[in-house]
């Protein structure tokens, strides 16, 4: 099912076989995704990392993520444009920008619990309702129920993954979405501070006491996906990839892989150990 608005503002839900799997592997610019998994043993590559997604896992991926499709039993396919909805300049409403998108160096797997699982049941079946309506209202009533579905999966994750304070939480979101927008350029956490008006040393407590990661390493890891993926994904030389990533020169980068990959870039891209 298919929603296409005037401007070309779309939405679709999609159950996802082995005979339609493919779907997984297209993605295009201003794209978002939720996957909802309804069945065990759904296994995926998702930048070069392989994943098993089992009965009701949830993941929430953008345009940049690449997917490599090793075993699909069902999945619920949720995906958008941003012209329909876009979780950056409505974030105030949502609240997931940093989070379920945009700002994770992993792909965090959300788990309902049992009373998750009733409310995001009835939602869903109301979205495939209003799906075939026809009249003028169809496109914000799909908003809204797309609305009540990322605040759902929001709440899961703050369960999931605690943060102390609602503020905390706030400059966590907006650190994650900050290096996903300029990881490119900016290596250090004091770029990112100063652009938070904190300071390195306020992020790295605050890194600290939510687990091992800290802000650099978060940096670091994002850097670090992204590379993998110009390597595994692209024909780009491993000196156009250096200067893509924001490195001076190809020694400079190839000690910044090693040390975090155990490998040399050339070697990870020839798939040797």
């Amino acid at each position: 099912m298919k929603f296409l608005g005037q401007n070309d503002e779309y939405i679709e839900l999609l159950t996802i076989t082995k005979e339609n799997c493919t779907i997984l592997k297209k993605s295009y610019k201003s794209e978002l995704t939720l996957l909802w998994f309804k069945s065990d043993g759904n296994r995926l590559k998702i930048d070069t990392v392989e994943y098993t997604f089992n009965t009701n896992d949830i993941v929430c991926l953008t345009e940049f993520h690449r997917i490599e499709i090793l075993e699909i039993k069902e999945v619920q396919l949720l995906r958008w444009a941003r012209s329909f909805y876009c979780i950056i300049d409505n974030d105030i409403e949502v609240s997931c920008k940093g989070i379920l998108f945009f700002g994770s160096s992993n792909v965090p797997v959300l788990q309902p619990n049992d009373n998750d699982l009733p409310v995001l049941e009835t939602v869903f079946d109301m979205f495939r309702l209003e799906m075939q309506s026809t009249d003028n209202l169809q496109m914000e009533m799909l908003q809204m129920m797309l609305k009540r579905i990322l605040i759902l999966c929001t709440r899961i994750y703050k369960v999931q993954f605690p943060i102390a304070s609602e503020q905390n939480n706030d400059i966590i979101r907006e650190y994650n979405f900050l290096v996903e927008k300029h990881f490119r350029e900016k290596h250090t956490v004091k770029e990112y501070a100063d652009l938070l008006f904190k300071s390195p040393k306020t992020l790295s407590n605050l890194f600290k006491k939510l687990g091992d990661t800290s802000p650099l390493q978060f940096i670091h890891n994002r850097i670090m996906i992204e590379a993998k993926r110009l390597l595994t994904y692209s024909n780009q030389s491993v000196s156009d990839i250096t200067y893509e990533l924001g490195f001076s020169d190809i020694h400079a980068f190839s000690r910044f892989f090693k040390k975090n990959a155990g490998i040399s870039p050339q070697n990870f891209r020839e798939g040797k150990n």
